[in-house]
């Protein structure tokens, strides 16, 4: 997982209540067992005009003109802004996999459903709660400015605008260091791994027989 430290990025709005993980990424796309792939196909249904399918060629595809994400001034955005309760719905963690690999390091919303917001801390993808009244102001500086992009400090927990005005958030101190050393479960365990070796070493031998169980 890649480290979070400080991220400076284009910012893309999506002006919507309860996005939820379907419209994140649609169901017909979970089959796949691999944990790629996914962010051609973010936001699928109002992204293009088609139905998608697993395994489609994108280029093959219709955009939706009018969706956010495909206009010319959005492309290559890393920050996305959303509105409340963003990532409800089933707890697929496809949602912050696609999301992650659209080329997005954060997600800044009033709100967040609970679960999406955990597995977005386990992918690299930050999700920051500012107040309401302060999404108000980014949306509308957003749709002003073409170019608008914010600084996230993660160290300092701050956002900085272009103008220098800082606005702070809350993280978890765990969270946040994971996320600033780039760990994962997997890579917290890892951590440990001379001991976790050691202990196999010592218990096969005391137990010669267990390298022989089914």
């Amino acid at each position: 997982m890649n480290p979070f430290r400080v991220h400076k990025g284009l910012v893309a709005p999506m002006d919507r209540e309860n996005v939820d993980t379907d419209a994140i990424i649609p169901k017909q796309f979970l089959k796949s067992i691999k944990k790629s792939g996914f962010g051609v196909n973010l936001f699928d249904e109002w992204r293009y005009l088609d139905a998608g399918y697993p395994g489609q060629d994108p280029a093959t595809r219709r955009p939706n003109p009018d969706f956010v994400l495909n206009q010319p001034r959005y492309h290559g955005a890393s920050v996305l802004i959303a509105r409340k309760n963003f990532g409800c719905g089933s707890s697929r963690e496809h949602a912050p996999w696609a999301l992650d690999q659209y080329g997005f390091r954060a997600v800044i919303a009033p709100s967040f459903a609970d679960i999406f917001f955990g597995n977005c801390f386990k992918n690299g993808l930050l999700p920051i709660v500012l107040p309401e009244s302060e999404m108000n102001r980014l949306f509308d500086e957003v749709s002003a400015f073409v170019g608008y992009s914010l600084t996230i400090d993660l160290e300092r927990q701050v956002i900085v605008k272009a103008d220098g005005t800082e606005l702070p958030f809350e993280v978890q101190a765990f969270r946040k260091f994971c996320l600033l050393n780039g760990f994962d479960d997997i890579g917290l365990t890892l951590r440990h791994a001379d001991k976790i070796k050691a202990y196999e070493a010592e218990r096969l031998l005391k137990k010669p027989w267990l390298a022989h169980s089914l």
